[in-house]
């Protein structure tokens, strides 16, 4: 008899939502980062904010989006000013479409009523049902807010993938030949990231020369192919450095980078900080 083996999968399973109430915001935050996203409801005028190095003074209906691993601060909000959410990376980092338009999604901070009225009250209408949801005696409660969640990020990315094709004058983004190719590389990317990866490998992959790939996939991701390999891996070795039994070396090899000074370089030049230094950060 044929002998049958057993296939052991393993998930990483999402943690829970953290919601919290307009009583219990802080007013003020120093610097942060975590490995989670943050998306936060304006309640009352005059509420300051900062990502990165840009700051955001937002009114009543505003949204924030703090995508994951991003530094961000509370300045300054009204007391009762604001309500937010925080949910796991995974809910995008399991979903390949997601990560292939993380270029354009992490790029999208604030989205303000007075200009798009429509889709902050529906990002608005999903955090208080979340709030809602969480704050019952629902068995289900987990799973029917993570759907709110995914709610959230279908509609956010449709809409900077809109935002881009009219900016640049794409064919339709979303469904587009051309694009088909990028989002397939983009895929391909992510999940071989940590590799020796080559431009040439992956457009033989998606089937395209190494030169027409170069041009398309700066023409749709506004960024060249070793910048955007090099975005990837420094998100992935800052998950790494959430677990601080791992040396700074160690993240750099096990993310992809295959010297600590180009690893050092790249995170700087795109997060701002040191390694070191931004795994202080964390909270």
């Amino acid at each position: 008899m044929e002998k049958i083996t057993a296939e052991k999968i393993q998930f990483n399973t999402p943690s829970s939502i953290s919601v919290t109430s307009d009583d219990n915001t802080p007013e003020t935050f120093p610097p942060h980062w975590h490995n989670a996203g943050e998306f936060t409801v304006v309640l009352k005028d005059g509420c300051h904010y900062k990502v990165g190095e840009k700051t955001y003074e937002l009114d009543k209906g505003d949204i924030l989006l703090v995508w994951p691993q991003q530094l961000h601060e509370t300045v300054k909000i009204p007391k009762n000013g604001a309500v937010f959410i925080q949910f796991p990376a995974v809910l995008i980092e399991n979903n390949l479409d997601l990560v292939s338009i993380s270029r354009f999604l992490y790029e999208a901070h604030a989205i303000r009523h007075d200009k798009n009225p429509e889709l902050s009250k529906f990002v608005s209408d999903k955090i208080f049902d979340i709030q809602k949801i969480h704050n019952s005696s629902d068995p289900l409660s987990e799973t029917k807010c993570k759907l709110c969640i995914y709610d959230i990020l279908c509609k956010v990315g449709e809409y900077v993938l809109a935002e881009t094709k009219r900016e640049y004058n794409l064919e339709a983004i979303s469904g587009g030949s051309s694009w088909s190719y990028i989002h397939a590389a983009c895929t391909f990317i992510v999940e071989n990231s940590a590799d020796n990866l080559t431009q040439a490998e992956v457009a033989k992959q998606v089937g395209l020369s190494t030169f027409y790939f170069s041009k398309l996939f700066k023409q749709y991701m506004h960024i060249s192919f070793p910048a955007y390999l090099a975005n990837i891996r420094v998100k992935s070795a800052a998950s790494l450095l959430l677990d601080e039994t791992l040396s700074i070396t160690e993240c750099a090899f096990q993310a992809g980078f295959q010297s600590t000074t180009a690893f050092n370089k790249a995170f700087h030049d795109i997060t701002g900080h040191s390694p070191r230094d931004y795994r202080k950060l964390y909270r």
